[in-house]
């Protein structure tokens, strides 16, 4: 879906794509975005996530999604996200693919005793 077919203009800025994916209950698939200004999707999330929300999923290195591996991993990574969203809600930013050291990572965080 692009902006023009859900009626935005193609130069609104990040706060108004949040905003209008966030109260369509839409997952917003981006490349890497900067973080400058107030309206950048980073400074945007940082302020009005909550844990109701819809992430924002980032592929991690678009340069190759034209390899057909790294574009399956996305694939799969993103159907799971679809499915299992009621897990995903609030997690503000989620890179696509995740790297074999970041599911480790996140293993380990989660499955530490408190």
């Amino acid at each position: 879906m692009t902006f023009q077919d859900i009626g935005l203009p193609s130069n609104s800025d990040d706060r108004v794509v949040w905003r209008f994916a966030q109260s369509n209950q839409m997952l917003l698939l981006t490349a890497n975005r900067n973080a400058k200004g107030e309206d950048s999707l980073e400074q945007v999330m940082r302020e009005e996530n909550e844990p109701t929300s819809f992430p924002i999923i980032t592929i991690g290195d678009p340069d190759r999604v034209n390899e057909y591996d790294y574009r399956e991993r996305c694939v799969e990574k993103l159907v799971e996200i679809a499915i299992d969203i009621q897990d995903y809600m609030g997690a503000g930013r989620l890179f696509i693919p995740q790297t074999y050291l970041f599911k480790l990572m996140t293993r380990t965080i989660v499955s530490s005793p408190i």
